[in-house]
């Protein structure tokens, strides 16, 4: 029987924090003085067959040990210990394998377009995460890769619920990666990313400097249109808005979604923006919250992971467990005390004021 509600029954993620060990949630929070964040590697020989570990890029690495840590979370293993395969791969990503591409296009140049390498290029594809994720899983279904800038993560999500609510498919394995490369934070910085002198991530909201910090990760989640003894929470909706022409207009977005989900901003226990310490890009959050929940807690997210197209796969994670160990870490709150429920937590990270999102994710 198809359901229209949607359960997140398994999380994986690989971040700058310690993220891949559930047990500890956040407690000890990692601070950084360098930027950009790069992600902490867990021991890829426990994910990835050792022959294959040397021909993968980083972000191949990442993505395919957060969705195997993210299959075994939601307890799809057989007897023998062997993953499941899902039935279906959707994922997200802003820029794809930098790394690779660096690579082959040094190659190109180095070398004058001749005796090139092939492995560069086939890694370089924004497919390939997906991808290696499916051989390594023989996974033979549905397999999309979403390349929309800010909006990347939010789209896999959109489709995912999407086929699981047409009956489609009955789980499906979605996700968000991204990587920084010493070139690409070199080329964004002189765009005006990023801060330009160091600051302590974990006080990167009292810095008043102009930019933010750069970051990578990836992020994986179980979705099912059935819920079991695996379920950590209830994913609700996802909307998006490109490039509003005012405030006003976010604010009439944002209450159209709570609407069309039976909700009011009071009903909303927990807000996680996506704030980054850039004092013109976290005005507009304050203009939401002024509007909207100027007595509701605010949990941040930025400070741990960085900035980065697919963050908002972090913030999903970070709500879902607040769910699961009902608490809020300390090291995320920014506004008002630990919320006394966390039943509904609304997500709104919006990248440059081009691309805003919104996820509703819930307490079964």
């Amino acid at each position: 029987m198809t359901s229209n509600r949607i359960f997140i029954n398994g999380l994986g993620n690989v971040s700058p924090q310690k993220t891949t060990c559930p047990e500890h949630f956040l407690d000890e929070p990692v601070s950084y003085e360098t930027n950009p964040l790069k992600c902490i590697d867990p021991g890829y020989k426990e994910f990835i067959p050792p022959e294959q570990i040397r021909r993968m890029g980083r972000i191949i690495r990442m993505g395919v040990s957060s969705a195997k840590l993210c299959l075994r979370d939601a307890g799809q293993t057989n007897i023998d210990g062997t993953l499941l395969a899902p039935d279906a791969i959707i994922t997200g990503t802003g820029l794809g394998c930098l790394e690779d591409t660096e690579k082959f296009l040094a190659s190109m140049i180095n070398n004058k377009e001749e005796f090139l390498t092939p492995t560069s290029f086939i890694q370089s594809t924004h497919n390939t995460v997906a991808g290696q994720i499916a051989l390594l899983l023989k996974c033979h279904g549905y397999n999309f890769t979403y390349v929309h800038r800010a909006f990347s993560f939010e789209d896999a999500l959109i489709d995912a619920m999407t086929q699981l609510q047409t009956g489609t498919f009955g789980n499906v394995l979605a996700g968000g990666s991204d990587e920084i490369t010493a070139h690409s934070f070199a080329i964004m910085g002189r765009m005006g990313f990023w801060k330009r002198k160091p600051v302590n991530s974990l006080r990167l909201y009292q810095d008043k400097q102009r930019g933010t910090i750069a970051g990578e990760g990836s992020a994986f989640f179980f979705l099912g249109n059935q819920q079991n003894i695996h379920t950590r929470a209830e994913l609700h909706g996802v909307d998006t808005i490109l490039n509003p022409g005012s405030m006003d207009e976010v604010i009439e977005k944002c209450m159209k979604f709570l609407s069309c989900h039976g909700l009011k901003p009071a009903d909303i226990d927990l807000v996680v923006p996506g704030m980054n310490g850039d004092p013109c890009s976290d005005q507009v959050y304050h203009d939401i919250f002024r509007a909207l929940f100027p007595n509701t807690p605010l949990a941040c997210f930025k400070h741990l992971c960085g900035e980065y197209n697919t963050a908002s796969a972090f913030a999903l994670w970070m709500a879902a467990m607040m769910i699961v160990k009902r608490q809020v870490p300390p090291i995320c709150l920014y506004q008002g005390g630990p919320p006394a429920n966390l039943k509904n937590i609304l997500i709104y990270n919006h990248f440059r004021n081009l691309e805003h999102a919104f996820i509703l994710v819930s307490q079964v």
